[in-house]
């Protein structure tokens, strides 16, 4: 199974698999994405990253106030997407 966890205050310039590899050391990563305007194109300084189910509690308890590129992460379970 698959958790979604939300990534907040992530740098301008944060890539998808520089997410990914953080991430990676602390568990199993299926997937990342990194949210961005859809008229500029530019990074909106959050993303997603999908793991795996077991790993999921232990990352948002290890990562959440962390520093990725010389900003505290903002990481918790994602909510549901409302339509």
């Amino acid at each position: 199974m698959v958790r979604t966890l939300y990534v907040g205050n992530l740098p301008w310039t944060t890539k998808p698999e520089d997410l990914a590899e953080f991430f990676a050391s602390h568990g199993e990563v299926v997937s990342s994405r990194i949210i961005t305007d859809r008229e500029t194109g530019r990074s909106r300084g959050f993303g997603f990253v999908e793991v795996g189910d077991a790993d999921a509690e232990k990352m948002v308890e290890s990562l959440n106030g962390a520093e990725f590129g010389g900003r505290p992460i903002t990481v918790n379970e994602a909510k549901p997407k409302q339509m």
